[in-house]
């Protein structure tokens, strides 16, 4: 019995590197899967068919797979991928959204279409998938009454988690997702469906655009009984992992997978706090007070 016999997932972005890491770990465990790729460059431009890369590992390997064109951040487009599970595999039990691009420069450089790129692929390219996908699982909740054990695994990064120069939108679109991922765990959570996720660190054609980074490898070039730091597929087990039903309690969370290390991360929680005793604060003695009482703590992030 493979951890996800019988179940269909649809994985965006899967076309290279991490997004094929995971089709390729989900299609192992037993998942047919959808395997979505526009085709486009690191960037964002130009379109192909690198869907069919994946696809064809998979069934050499003697699994399901077929491939999928859409543009996720097209709401129309991504209803069809969903539709596109369904009519061929008769369901849909796993959504891995990970597509995303990269357009890095410093805020006095990027252009505004370089944000808005970005931020669509990566914020719109999840939501509306996740949408589409959330309409099927709670109509079906609806007709049965019972929880339908759907899973939402999203997409985040260092970058969005702690900032990064010269990446305020991928960093934005990062962080949104991690939000989103919090949003949508509880909208969807009488429904039985799970909403987590993972923050990869591979190296991959997003990473090869950055000075000094290391040769990108794609998922299928590290056999599985081999041991790289930076494969692609780094984070995959996670993924597959809370793609089952074993992680049918896991909900809400961000978890890095970094290497050796699985991390699960902490959210915003309140630091030191300071209480004026239901007055107004007066600005020229608010300095002195956060000085003493707040920052002499140090905190992550703060520059003295």
């Amino acid at each position: 019995m493979g951890l996800l016999d019988g179940k269909v997932a649809i994985v965006t972005g899967a076309g290279h590197g991490i997004g094929r890491g995971h089709a390729l770990e989900l299609a192992r465990h037993g998942a047919k899967v959808v395997v979505n790729d526009l085709g486009v460059s690191v960037t964002g431009e130009g379109e192909g068919r690198d869907a069919d890369l994946t696809v064809d590992i998979i069934k050499a390997r003697g699994g399901e797979a077929t491939g999928n064109y859409e543009n996720v951040a097209d709401f129309d487009g991504a209803g069809r991928m969903v539709q596109q599970a369904i009519d061929e595999f008769g369901r849909l039990d796993i959504l891995v959204n990970n597509a995303g691009i990269v357009r890095d420069s410093t805020i006095v450089k990027m252009s505004e279409a370089d944000f808005d790129a970005v931020f669509n692929v990566h914020v719109k390219g999840t939501w509306a998938p996740a949408k589409h996908a959330a309409i099927y699982w709670t109509d079906k909740f609806k007709e049965t009454g019972t929880p339908v054990g759907g899973r939402i695994i999203n997409t985040t990064s260092g970058a969005g988690l702690t900032g990064n120069f010269g990446q305020t939108n991928y960093a934005s679109a990062k962080a949104a997702i991690a939000s989103m991922t919090q949003t949508l765990s509880l909208e969807l959570f009488k429904a039985g469906v799970t909403v987590n996720c993972v923050g990869p660190a591979a190296a991959t054609r997003i990473t090869g655009t950055m000075p000094g980074a290391p040769a990108v490898i794609e998922a299928d070039d590290v056999p599985l009984d081999e041991w790289n730091r930076m494969d692609p597929a780094v984070s995959s087990p996670l993924v597959a992992w809370l793609a089952s039903d074993e992680a049918d309690h896991v909900t809400g969370q961000v978890i890095r997978a970094v290497a050796e290390n699985i991390i699960l991360m902490k959210p915003w929680a309140d630091g030191p706090t300071i209480n004026n005793g239901q007055k107004r604060w007066d600005a020229t003695k608010l300095g002195a007070q956060l000085a003493t009482d707040v920052f002499f703590t140090r905190a992550p992030g703060l520059r003295y």
